[in-house]
């Protein structure tokens, strides 16, 4: 990486990675590997956001699907397991000596900032990393979509999210021997439904900013860095 050109990127994580192998809650093992990863990218000088989904605590859609909590408010439900995601990501990176600041879509002025996009780019200047927490603010729309969103407010590089599997198939890797790997897509195939990378709002979005998007296997020590150096062996990437 050119030391002259200092790289500005957002890294989506969903709820459920923290939750490792029990599926629910926070694992504190999870929590410091994803925090000492990101401590690799401040330690050589880039600059992070990152965005935390809240599915290891509850998902707005399972809420309301009973029909009994609507669906505006299982999302506000959503948007709160992200801030509580959020507050323990900015406890583990503090933990191992990084500057962090939560900023939600939400006010609640006593746990964390409000969202201010100019706060926040002067916090990422300062080596600060900023996390969004509650989303977009707004019901209907996915953590994928608001990864996106603060991706192309903040001018980020590129996307990148974090997954299971190192990049984007044609077909679940875990189920089918015949699945294969596409290493380089346009975001037209992106929003085609065999392959699912974002919700399509979230692509869409990416698209009309020329945003990369790229997905990794967030479980090999050292890729994420790797990958913002220039190495795209390790993944998949969306791009036009």
């Amino acid at each position: 990486m050119e030391e002259t050109k200092r790289k500005r990127v957002l890294v989506k994580f969903s709820g459920e990675a923290l939750a490792g192998k029990g599926g629910f809650g926070i694992d504190s093992d999870i929590l410091k590997y994803i925090a000492d990863e990101i401590k690799s990218l401040v330690d050589n000088g880039i600059e992070v956001g990152i965005v935390i989904g809240g599915g290891n605590i509850i998902r707005g859609v399972s809420a309301a699907k009973g029909g009994i909590i609507k669906r505006t408010s299982g999302d506000h439900m959503g948007m709160l397991a992200t801030v509580i995601n959020s507050i323990a990501m900015q406890e583990a990176l503090e933990h191992g000596g990084v500057a962090v600041r939560v900023q939600s879509a939400i006010k609640m002025e006593q746990i964390c900032e409000t969202f201010i996009v100019r706060r926040a780019i002067r916090h990422l200047e300062k080596n600060r990393i900023v996390i969004f927490a509650s989303g977009t603010g707004n019901p209907f729309f996915t953590t994928d979509t608001a990864a996106t969103l603060r991706a192309v407010e903040i001018g980020a590089d590129m996307i990148i999210k974090a997954t299971k599997v190192d990049g984007i198939y044609s077909k679940d890797p875990n189920k089918f021997q015949d699945a294969k790997k596409l290493p380089t897509l346009t975001y037209e195939q992106a929003m085609s439904d065999d392959v699912k990378v974002m919700d399509d709002t979230a692509i869409a979005l990416a698209k009309d900013n020329n945003l990369p998007i790229v997905v990794f296997n967030m479980f090999n020590r050292g890729n994420l860095l790797s990958i913002i150096k220039g190495d795209y062996s390790t993944c998949s990437i969306v791009k036009n």
